[in-house]
């Protein structure tokens, strides 16, 4: 299994330019893990891995963003609101103090993961006492689960093997000194204008080489759902599994 940083070092700037092109189709994706942080003003928050900074625009404007992302490829505009280490350094360590982070957010980065253990060990390690923890990343077995390890892998740059959120990853949370408050399985939309514009944003987002746009689009349609908005335009369907734990005040 390729790495986290071995794939986005191929199709990170893929992966980047979707999300330049079309910046609201993850709204709800986004605002849905916001939610769950219970940030209030002045608080510091962890982005890991970040990407090309996306989650910044959905933070208030009074907390502070501090970005961790290894791969280049996401860098021609990531760090402009907030704080990002230079291009190419590992995942782990996380480059910041013990203690010095108020709340850490993960967005669809862990699956690339197999052992998520050492991540969430040094999320533990600067997220302060009493502080949160929301990952959320997609489930073993769900209809996203298939559509990325089938359609996507079959076409895209690097091939796809999720290791995908499952009863192991609470495991790991717990030997990872989390305390585990919840987990939702939460459906949303990706929205766009038309359903081309939904299957180029896909296509470029997952770097699908050997597949048409047309293509793309009957894959969506078939293996996960694409409806008609009420507000206009279509959804795409997604859903993400979103955990919350927190930094037991008596381990400080």
């Amino acid at each position: 299994m390729q790495t986290y940083d071995q794939l986005f070092d191929v199709r990170g700037g893929a992966y980047d330019r979707a999300m330049r092109r079309f910046p609201d189709a993850r709204n709800s994706e986004f605002e849905q893990v916001i939610a769950r942080a219970r940030l209030a003003p002045g608080m510091t928050v962890a982005d890991v891995p970040a990407g090309g900074g996306y989650l910044v625009r959905y933070l208030p404007e009074d907390c502070q963003w501090l970005g961790h992302e290894p791969c280049g490829n996401f860098y021609a505009h990531a760090g402009q609101q907030g704080t990002m280490p230079v291009p190419s350094v590992p995942l782990l360590p996380l480059p910041w103090e013990n203690a010095s982070v108020d709340v850490a957010l993960s967005i669809a980065g862990v699956h690339h993961l197999e052992d998520k253990r050492p991540l969430f060990r040094e999320l533990w390690r600067v997220v302060k006492p009493g502080g949160r923890l929301v990952v959320s990343d997609v489930q073993e077995n769900s209809p996203v689960a298939t559509f990325l390890d089938g359609f996507v892998g079959a076409h895209n740059s690097t091939g796809h093997e999720g290791v995908f959120l499952s009863v192991t990853t609470l495991d790991e949370l717990k030997e990872s000194d989390w305390q585990f408050i919840s987990q939702e399985l939460v459906p949303f939309h990706w929205q766009f204008d038309t359903e081309e514009a939904m299957a180029t944003f896909c296509h470029d987002l997952f770097d699908l080489r050997s597949a048409s746009v047309a293509e793309t689009a009957e894959a969506i349609r078939q293996q996960l759902g694409v409806v008609a908005l009420p507000e206009g335009g279509v959804g795409m369907c997604w859903q993400l599994m979103t955990l919350v734990a927190e930094k037991p005040l008596s381990n400080c």
